[in-house]
């Protein structure tokens, strides 16, 4: 079970900020992806569809032999934050890690959300500040336009169209003076410079994908389920080979010199639910890089 991977699925490509995170801190960790590129967005549509979407593509990971399942999608998040989980594996969104974050960073109990119409409609960040700090404005704006431009690539802090409609949805953000700010959307991470800029750098921002890695890797740890299995590149018989002569021996110099001192990286594997076309146009502006590992074209309809 420990080596099984971590599933997580968007209504699309933006999901793969959070996978960024997941590498970073967890890079031994194998990781199922899943964008429901055919279907997206999901911000846009009604809560019945919105769930119907969400336990399919969950039952897709499922079957993928994951040891855990991310809701690596604002909107899915949002409507899932205080619903038992029925899987039959743990299950993490992003809400939760983000509000305590912001309730643990707001000097002055004024802290702003920005997301999908869904997202904010919900109020589902809103409900679990007030859960916390039942003392603090919160102030939510959807931002819509955000996601196609990240998607387009306007991402640049000094782009005239970035500089306008950051102006136009944080307005009331610094009006408010919110002194914490929670990017309630995937895409929102890389336009952060831009936020950051408008602000002043006054107001802190909070990355909902850089909580949830941090609890996901709290939750493996406590529970004993890191993966063990990976190596570095180019060491990957050298390691399955020494693991498997040494073992598990702690008094084994060698065998504490593969677990530790080799660097260890986890695969990827990459699903999408239409023609994966603009799939490395995408990756290298939410990754930072080009995706590394297969990338395959589901009917997520068949797969029920």
């Amino acid at each position: 079970m420990r080596n099984f991977a971590i599933g997580a699925f968007d209504s699309g490509l933006g999901g793969l900020t959070v996978v960024k995170e997941l590498r970073k801190a967890l890079p031994n960790e194998n990781i199922v992806y899943f964008g429901d590129t055919g279907r997206v967005p999901y911000g846009s549509k009604s809560e019945i569809t919105i769930t119907k979407y969400a336990k399919e593509d969950e039952a897709f990971l499922i079957k993928n032999n994951v040891k855990l399942i991310v809701a690596a999608c604002g909107t899915v998040s949002s409507l899932t934050v205080d619903k038992p989980n029925t899987l039959s594996v743990p299950f993490f969104e992003m809400i939760t890690p983000a509000v305590k974050s912001a309730v643990k960073a707001t000097k002055n109990k004024r802290i702003g959300i920005i997301g999908t119409y869904a997202t904010i409609k919900s109020e589902a960040h809103k409900n679990k500040i007030k859960e916390l700090m039942p003392e603090a404005f919160v102030l939510g704006e959807a931002c819509p336009l955000f996601v196609p431009m990240v998607e387009n690539g306007i991402i640049d802090k000094n782009d005239i169209v970035v500089k306008e409609m950051v102006k136009r949805y944080l307005k009331p953000i610094k009006e408010a003076e919110c002194d914490t700010l929670i990017m309630g959307c995937t895409h929102y991470p890389i336009l952060e410079s831009a936020f950051n800029e408008y602000l002043e750098g006054k107001v802190t921002l909070i990355n909902p994908g850089e909580m949830l890695a941090k609890t996901v890797k709290e939750y493996l740890t406590e529970n004993n389920l890191l993966n063990d299995s990976g190596c570095k590149k180019g060491l990957e018989n050298e390691c399955k080979i020494g693991l498997k002569n040494y073992g598990n021996n702690k008094n084994s110099e060698r065998s504490n010199e593969l677990k530790q001192g080799i660097e260890k990286t986890g695969r990827i594997e990459y699903f999408v639910s239409d023609k994966p076309d603009s799939f490395m146009k995408q990756a290298l502006i939410l990754l930072g890089e080009e995706a590394s590992g297969d990338i395959t074209k589901i009917d997520i309809e068949k797969e029920k």
